[in-house]
């Protein structure tokens, strides 16, 4: 089958400061200031066309950065990354400016993805419906509820009709009727051929909707693989994790994360 998505050995490092003084120290003299982190650590996975991929793992497990990577907004500090096809990820407020308005921002979008005037005037009736944010699409975007905008940004991702589409926990905010919508909205998707990662708590939406499930813990691949192999024991360990005291669960991701001193 047709490969969308190839990463290979993804790791993204950033540099975590104490304070403003340190980091400039960092930036303007030879010595090191600052302590590595590892938000994600050697992760490789691929996705074949028509694929629906669940991220799943703790918090702090990587899941959104790995996202952002594989949607272009940020990049990688080593590894490799392989694309093929227009790529849309949904996030809440991904991508909208606040000081615009709902409007304003479907225009912006579009625009920036490369569609011309004329395909962005026949597109924005069918987004502001989906939407459903009725007079607010004329306010500023700052002034939108978490759930707005997650509408928002859901509705401009799916009527764009991607390649691929990331929804990075956009259903996790709102009213249940829209959630609804949306999972048929990406059903339709599914069965149209198209890839899509969905990062989630919700085990049962992942078990709905995923195929596979890439389960991410501490930067690092725990295990991949069909969601009826890998979901089952995921299960069994947030059953496990949620009942350990905080010594322990320190003592679990120490005992978990290989040295932090990894050169990239």
């Amino acid at each position: 089958m047709e490969k969308s998505i190839i990463t290979r050995n993804i790791t993204k490092k950033y540099k975590l400061y104490n304070g403003t003084k340190e980091r400039l120290l960092d930036l303007i003299t030879p010595r090191s200031y600052g302590k590595d982190f590892y938000a994600l650590r050697d992760v490789s996975f691929e996705a074949e066309k028509g694929d629906v991929i669940g991220f799943v793992g703790i918090n702090g497990s990587g899941k959104s950065t790995l996202s952002n990577i594989i949607a272009g907004i940020i990049p990688e500090t080593a590894g490799d990354v392989t694309i093929n096809g227009q790529v849309s990820l949904i996030a809440v407020a991904s991508g909208l400016k606040g000081d615009l308005t709902g409007r304003d921002n479907i225009e912006l979008k579009c625009l920036m993805l490369g569609f011309n005037k004329k395909e962005i005037k026949a597109l924005e009736p069918e987004i502001i419906e989906f939407a459903e944010i009725g007079d607010f699409i004329d306010q500023p975007v700052k002034s939108y509820s978490s759930g707005m905008k997650s509408r928002l940004g859901f509705a401009i991702s799916v009527n764009i009709d991607p390649d691929i589409l990331i929804i990075d926990e956009a259903l996790s905010v709102g009213d249940k009727a829209f959630a609804e919508k949306s999972l048929d909205k990406m059903k339709e998707f599914k069965d149209k051929g198209k890839t899509m990662i969905f990062v989630s708590h919700s085990i049962g939406q992942m078990k709905q909707f995923c195929d596979k499930i890439l389960w991410l813990e501490y930067g690092m691949v725990k295990e991949f693989g069909a969601v009826e192999e890998i979901l089952p024991r995921y299960e069994e360990f947030l059953k496990v994790y949620k009942k350990m005291s905080k010594k322990e669960r320190n003592a679990y991701k120490h005992a978990s994360k290989p040295n932090q001193a990894l050169t990239v």
